[in-house]
């Protein structure tokens, strides 16, 4: 059939990647700081505190002391190509064109910050995507993560007249690609060192401990992926928790106190990894390799090391490939 010579142009169809990760600021600067941790600590799926009662402590308290604290710790990773996490997403995404094939288009965006989610999910429709894989990039399922990226999803089609087809990427934490990966990165990284450590410790971000009890599977997925690895490298893991956040019981064992324990435990050479982080971010190279190492060598440790995330490594990217083109299976081709 042939459209009318006045119809307007209509784009193949095509299929859609969207890789999310968290969110970054613009800028390493309290004001640009200040803009992303209003929306991020706003969300309800983040602070699941009522809103009368959080916001006036957010917006009186938090948003005007925390800025500076945090934009001086953003300054120490800060890089010419931005913020690690962005940065480090952008890379991963670039590595995944053309993976799938020519009727593909790869894309990303932050659930806080910019490339926003809706905008993105727009410019995928606006080239003719009319189906999108939607893929958070958490191994380890989590509401305040997982699903408040897919909320902003659904949030962004609910304002669309003509939606395309969407899927989801499930979480990862027990997949062999996945643990495969790990391993494979861990022992590089290990293999590397000029030391030999006593313990590796996987450290994965916390959640307030009233989460699991409310059915949050993200504690249990965690334990599982350090489980996995351990066996799969001959070893048990030390499991700890970063990252707590004002006076609620978080889950525990603690990341900074057990780094405080462990020498005089004995343990005075650690390698530590951050199986729940996608891609290299304030936390993991913040919290973890400056303010980890710092903890531990002041508490009697001689011997410190991180482990990247996988990153956009060719095992990262081997393994993304690998469970993103399961969920695309019946897509792909059919577009």
């Amino acid at each position: 059939m042939i459209p009318p010579a006045d119809h307007p142009a209509i784009a193949p169809p095509k299929i859609g990647l969207l890789l999310i990760n968290l969110g970054t600021p613009d800028l390493p600067e309290p004001g640009a700081v200040r803009v992303y941790l209003k929306q991020f600590l706003s969300d309800p799926r983040v602070v699941e505190i009522p809103r009368l009662v959080w916001q006036p402590i957010l917006r009186g308290i938090i948003l005007n002391t925390r800025p500076r604290k945090s934009a001086h710790a953003y300054k120490q990773v800060w890089s010419e190509e931005g913020s690690p996490l962005a940065a480090i997403t952008r890379r991963q995404a670039k590595a995944l064109e053309g993976q799938f094939g020519d009727g593909v288009l790869v894309d990303y965006a932050m659930r806080y910050g910019r490339p926003a989610i809706g905008e993105r999910i727009g410019a995928l429709k606006a080239q003719g995507c009319e189906r999108i894989l939607i893929a958070p990039l958490y191994p380890q399922y989590c509401a305040a993560t997982t699903a408040t990226a897919n909320d902003e999803a659904f949030g962004a089609l609910a304002k669309m007249r003509w939606q395309p087809a969407v899927r989801t990427l499930p979480p990862y934490y027990d997949e062999p690609a996945y643990i495969h990966a790990l391993k494979e990165s861990v022992e590089e990284s290990l293999a590397a060192l000029d030391f030999e450590p006593d313990a590796i410790m996987a450290s994965f971000h916390g959640m307030p401990e009233r989460t699991l009890q409310l059915g949050d599977p993200y504690h249990c997925h965690c334990r599982k992926t350090a489980r996995l690895l351990g066996d799969a490298m001959g070893r048990e893991l030390i499991v700890a928790f970063q990252s707590r956040f004002g006076r609620a019981k978080w889950l525990e064992p603690a990341t900074d106190v057990t780094l405080q324990a462990l020498p005089g435990r004995g343990v005075k050479k650690i390698a530590l990894v951050a199986p729940g982080f996608s891609a290299d971010c304030l936390e993991t190279l913040e919290e973890l390799a400056i303010r980890g190492r710092e903890t531990f060598m002041a508490a009697g440790g001689t011997h410190f090391a991180y482990l990247p995330c996988l990153n956009d490594s060719p095992a990262g990217i081997k393994m993304l490939r690998s469970i993103l083109a399961r969920e695309l299976e019946g897509w792909v081709g059919a577009a």
